[in-house]
Order: structure tokens, then sequence, then C-alpha cells
């Protein structure tokens, strides 16, 4: 096999149309920034650490229903608009064949196509109904009827990622520690190798990635710790 032929082969994408990466990065994050912000915001309001336990799995718990259910309807939604668009090109397609052929081969002549050539290719879609409908969707659209994301793996990523991210900040209570800045430390780590993993499909450099996602949750951390002090003063 020659070289030209190995670079072929090895040249593929990444799957970005199952539906579960960005669910899962989002959960996973959302899961850190919430749990570490409302254990911040409860400790600093002078809270036990029972309690801050507490809080910290029923806002797991709550958190990764939510973020289950509000994938699950997004994306069915998305589908679902997706889906009647589909239907509206059909019977545009059945209703006027030739005009959608002009149509569609207007849009590559504008984008440089002979306009011969885009004629002809136009035409052509017109006796496989099925293609024609798929280029037009894509073209006009910008989504491929045949990928569209599921929405129970959207969900199901989403849930996980996020139970898994909101664990992460109260390990060191479950380990038997009662210091609330160790648990933002081990948080904070966490953040940052959620962030540093995520590199790997956007290709970004990993320290970027995960000192930007640690800069972000610190934010959101120390908002919710102040906000906790001034509580807890303002109540003691």
């Amino acid at each position: 096999m020659t070289d030209a032929s190995t670079r072929v082969s090895d040249h593929h994408h990444a799957d970005v149309s199952g539906g579960w990466l960005r669910p899962a990065v989002f959960g996973a994050m959302d899961g850190l920034v919430t749990n570490i912000a409302l254990i911040a915001g409860v400790g600093g309001g002078g809270a036990e650490p029972r309690n801050i336990v507490l809080t910290g799995f029923a806002g797991l718990v709550a958190g990764a229903i939510s973020m289950g259910l509000g994938e699950y309807t997004s994306v069915q939604s998305q589908n679902e608009q997706v889906a009647a668009e589909v239907a509206k090109e059909r019977r545009e397609l059945a209703r006027n064949p030739a005009g959608e052929a002009r149509e569609l081969a207007d849009a590559w002549a504008e984008r440089g196509l002979p306009r011969d050539l885009a004629e002809q290719v136009a035409d052509a879609l017109r006796h496989n109904p099925e293609e024609a409908l798929r280029v037009h969707v894509q073209e006009e659209l910008g989504v491929d009827v045949d990928e569209r994301p599921s929405p129970w793996t959207a969900a199901f990523s989403s849930f996980m990622c996020f139970s898994a991210g909101a664990l992460v900040p109260l390990v060191t209570y479950l380990l038997g520690f009662s210091s609330l800045w160790l648990a933002l430390v081990v948080g904070g780590l966490g953040l940052f190798v959620a962030g540093a993993l995520v590199a790997r499909f956007t290709k970004r450099k990993w320290w970027v990635s995960g000192g930007r996602q640690l800069l972000l949750g610190a934010a959101a951390t120390a908002a919710t710790y102040l906000v906790g002090r001034l509580i807890g003063v303002g109540v003691s």
C-alpha cells in the first residue's frame, strides 16, 4: 500500500451527529459547577458538614433529573421541528419539482458551480425523489435527514455526566473529611480535568481548556460563597 493510499484511508472525521457529546460535556460541567457553588454557598453560611452533604446530594438528584428531562425535551422538540420541515419540503418537491430543481441549481451556481452543470445535477435528482429530498433538506435546512440526534442518548448522557460531576466535590466529605476548602479544591481539580478531557474532542490545548473551566467555576463558587457568608452572618 502506498503512502498516499495510507493517508487517504487514515483521513476520517469524528462522529459529530450522535447527540451525546454536547449533553455529556454540558452535564458534567454543569454538575461540577452547580454542586461546587452550592456547597460553597451553604458552607460559607456556616452549615455543618452533614448538612452540606445532604444539600449536595439533593442538588445532584434534582439537577440530574432536570438535566435529563431538559435534554430529552430539547432534542425531541428539535427533531419534531426538523421532521415538520422535511415533510413540508417533501410536499413542495411533489407539487413543483421543476421549480425546486431550479432553486437548487441557483444555489449551487451562486457558490461557483458552472450553471450548466448545476442544472444538469439538479435535474438528474428529480428522478430520485428520496435523494432529491435529502439534498434539498441539507441545502436549505443544513441538516441530514438520516442523522438526527437521539433524545434518549442526549438525556442519558446528560443525566449520568451531571451526576458524576456533581459527586466530585462531595468525595472528601464521603471519605470522612470535614473541610469545605478541601472539597472546593477537589472540585476545582475536577473542573480542570474535565476541561482538559474536552480538549481531546475540540483539539484545543488541554491546559487552556482546563484553565477556562476552572476560572468559570471559580467565579461561580466565589459568588455563592460570598452570598452564603452574607446570609449566614445576617441570620446569626
